[in-house]
């Protein structure tokens, strides 16, 4: 059965984890993804080890990269780009997560790509907001999970030094919210025909995060209270053992 996406294509620019967890979303829904990657491909190829003889197919690269189809392009090299923007005359969306200065000095911004697809929508994310003091600054998980204070969460339970989260929280959140914005913008183009573009930085994105909940007393003017919700950073809210934890613990053997 078709998906809801079918007939769209999608110019797949991105790498690492936060892009690729986006548009594997919008490939599982049906979309037409073409992902461009280097001669030296994406980092993730091998990053985590090769688990195996493919030296060249990474866990977190087979993960996030499902459903789409690929294409090596030396954007580097003027016949690379030219590639690039004939694909994009018959595109619906171009994706990336570079530094936009970067993806500008080769020609690709959202300026150059309009004047050859009037109708294209352009979705980007980046570290912090373009337009605020850091939007110059390259980042990763680890510089926004620190920043955005996803870090200090646990030390406020137990007291212990922050830390990071074991997981890519704020690629694979800031990847979803990615997601869900090139969603509305292919529906606001079906019933206007007008593209555009998207901007959805990190750091912003994990912020209005955890402050849905942790905002709490600073959510009024004057404060009614401190940030962080209690009943989250109580030191006595964690799961507790069962009679049938260590059982149900155990990995199913089959065989």
């Amino acid at each position: 059965m078709p998906g809801p996406l079918q007939g769209v294509r999608v110019i797949d620019l991105t790498a690492v984890l936060l892009g690729p967890f986006a548009t594997q979303h919008l490939a599982d829904m049906g979309a037409d993804v073409i992902k461009v990657e280097p001669p030296e491909g994406d980092l993730l190829r091998a990053s985590g080890g090769s688990m195996g003889r493919d030296k060249s197919m990474g866990p977190i690269y087979m993960a996030a990269n499902r459903n789409k189809r690929s294409l090596c392009l030396d954007l580097k090299k003027p016949a690379g780009c030219a590639v690039l923007k004939d694909l994009i005359k018959g595109a619906d969306l171009f994706i990336h997560n570079s530094r936009p200065q970067a993806i500008e000095r080769l020609g690709l911004g959202y300026e150059d790509l309009k004047k050859i697809n009037p109708s294209i929508i352009y979705a980007y994310s980046l570290g912090y907001a373009r337009k605020g003091p850091y939007g110059h600054k390259p980042a990763f998980d680890d510089l926004v999970q620190g920043v955005s204070g996803a870090a200090s969460l646990q030390s406020r339970v137990d007291g212990l030094p922050p830390r990071f989260m074991p997981s890519l929280i704020a690629d694979k959140t800031t990847g979803l919210h990615l997601c869900i914005a090139v969603l509305g913008a292919l529906y606001h183009r079906k019933c206007t025909g007008e593209g555009q573009m998207i901007e959805v930085p990190m750091l912003e994105t994990l912020a209005s995060f955890w402050l849905t909940e942790h905002l709490f007393g600073a959510t009024w003017t004057p404060e009614r209270g401190a940030m962080g919700y209690d009943r989250i950073i109580n030191k006595f809210r964690h799961p507790f053992k069962t009679a049938t934890s260590a059982r149900c613990l155990t990995p199913m053997r089959t065989g």
